[in-house]
């Protein structure tokens, strides 16, 4: 969800229609115009297998679309602690959750979700790192978003074979002698031979530097503001979830994880505040945007 730009959240009361478990299949979609938290409390409890939300960052800047927060620890709290209570609810015993931002206020995210979700069920803490337009001369540039990844306990799967990081050219070069004799290269651990072979990929690091960030000249851009490219929602919804899994967005913004969702045959259920949001996201779902 976006905060439209003339209303704030708590001034708007849009009461969806209560949800069951299934809330549709791949092409039918539950999408609506409605403040995130009471359309959450509309889902019932168990019934996710993941949430991923690109949510407000705290910039206290007006994005035309939707006015962020700002980077005020109170603000941050009241908006956040009782949303995450609800994904916490709506979410499987087996579900994971993925909340995007950078670093203004990773840190307090960070604290609410260890305190709703336990200590014990935080994973990662993932940076995405990027290049993008603007600069600064002070500090070192800021180039990446956080992404923190809980889950509900630990009965929930992580498929690492579908997400695994392709060997680098640094690696090839180091191994080049042996892969290119044996088509494999070895390293020794605790006095066992492992066997890479460049098809497979190397194990998944906690940050990513191969998805770019969408450029003026990309095919996915809809100049929507704050847009993140498919190809990190991809990645981030194959690893914890199979086909006809349902996956929530309540920040849908440009619509990028339903598109996702519908390319990989997962269920998805999602909701803005912004009706541009919903109208481009519904857009994008019917192929009628381009």
């Amino acid at each position: 969800m976006k905060l439209n730009s003339s209303k704030s959240v708590e001034s708007l009361h849009v009461s969806p229609t209560i949800a069951n478990a299934m809330l549709g299949d791949v092409f039918s979609p539950r999408i609506e115009v409605a403040n995130n938290l009471e359309f959450m409390q509309s889902i019932s409890s168990n019934t996710l297998d993941l949430i991923y939300c690109d949510v407000l960052y705290g910039t206290g800047r007006n994005f035309g679309e939707y006015q962020d927060l700002k980077p005020i620890r109170n603000e941050i709290e009241s908006h956040y602690v009782p949303r995450i209570n609800e994904m916490k609810r709506i979410l499987k015993n087996t579900g994971c959750i993925y909340l995007q931002m950078d670093t203004r206020i990773n840190h307090w995210l960070r604290l609410i979700c260890d305190e709703i979700f336990g200590y014990d069920n935080f994973r990662n803490e993932i940076s995405w790192c990027y290049n993008s337009q603007g600069k600064t001369t002070n500090q070192w540039n800021k180039k990446h978003d956080v992404i923190l990844f809980y889950s509900v306990s630990n009965e929930f799967e992580f498929y690492q074979s579908r997400v695994k990081d392709s060997i680098t050219d640094l690696t090839y070069k180091r191994f080049k002698k042996e892969i290119d004799k044996k088509g494999y290269y070895t390293s020794f651990k605790n006095g066992k031979e492992y066997k890479y072979y460049l098809e497979d990929g190397s194990l998944p690091k906690d940050w990513f530097e191969d998805v770019t960030y969408i450029s003026r000249d990309n095919k996915e851009l809809t100049g929507y503001p704050t847009q993140k490219p498919k190809e990190l929602l991809k990645r981030l919804i194959l690893s914890v979830t199979n086909e006809n899994d349902l996956v929530g967005d309540f920040y849908l913004g440009s619509g990028t994880t339903a598109v996702v969702c519908k390319e990989l045959s997962r269920r998805f259920v999602g909701c803005d505040i912004n009706p541009n949001a919903v109208k481009l996201t519904n857009e994008r779902l019917n192929g009628t945007l381009f």
